[in-house]
């Protein structure tokens, strides 16, 4: 073997390692990337923040039906939830069943703060987490939206990043209803435990509204 297909051979080494070293750099920045580095880099995400909308109807539910079987009384319900641009869009459509008539809904209200939204008016995500009734535990309630998923009403929030990105931003946010302090140096913080309940009766519907405070509250008007 010749010096210079030695040289050759020892380029071509040294080529594969650096493609390697260079693969799984890549591969641990992208493991170990985390929310701050998204928002520091990010403007495109920074600005559909700042363009959050001003809502006020973020759902309703209605009663399908009441019965009682086995000496247990049950309510089945309708909830809906609208699209913030067009509330007579229907973005997500479920059915629950619970024991009673007592029904709680569960929220997780995200706000942003001066950090992220230049104008100083605070923006927020409204996020359903469950259903339950009075006769069971929070944590036994039914799942609205699936947590660590992109919720269907912000689905135009993160239309420009990065499908690892993506996961990144939406795992942060959900966990903000275990840690609501998480994110707070980042303008990032949860208001949660934001429940409603109400006593459900037929023939009326429970419009889900937000105050000028970003609480949570049910109108009811007639099912016509």
């Amino acid at each position: 073997m010749t010096k210079a297909m030695i040289k050759a051979g020892v380029k071509i080494v040294l080529a594969v390692i650096l493609v390697a070293a260079g693969a799984f750099l890549w591969r641990y920045l992208a493991v170990n990337r985390t929310i701050e580095d998204l928002l520091n880099e990010n403007e495109g995400l920074k600005t559909a923040i700042s363009n959050l909308s001003q809502e006020n109807q973020v759902g309703y539910a209605k009663v399908l039906s009441q019965e009682t079987r086995e000496g247990k009384f049950y309510t089945k319900l309708l909830f809906v939830e609208v699209d913030p641009s067009d509330y007579t869009k229907q973005i997500l459509k479920k059915e629950y069943e619970v024991e009673g008539d007592v029904v709680f809904f569960d929220t997780l209200i995200v706000t942003f703060g001066d950090e992220l939204v230049k104008d100083g008016k605070e923006r927020a995500m409204y996020l359903w987490r469950r259903v339950y009734g009075e006769k069971m535990p929070p944590e036994q309630g039914y799942a609205i939206e699936t947590e660590g998923q992109p919720s269907p009403r912000y689905t135009q929030l993160c239309k420009k990043l990065s499908i690892e990105d993506k996961q990144l931003f939406w795992d942060e946010i959900w966990q903000l209803s275990n840690n609501p302090k998480r994110l707070e140096k980042l303008g990032i913080k949860a208001v949660f435990g934001n429940v409603v309940y109400r006593q459900l009766k037929p023939g009326l519907i429970y419009v889900f509204k937000v105050s000028s405070t970003g609480s949570l509250y049910p109108e009811i008007i007639p099912d016509l």
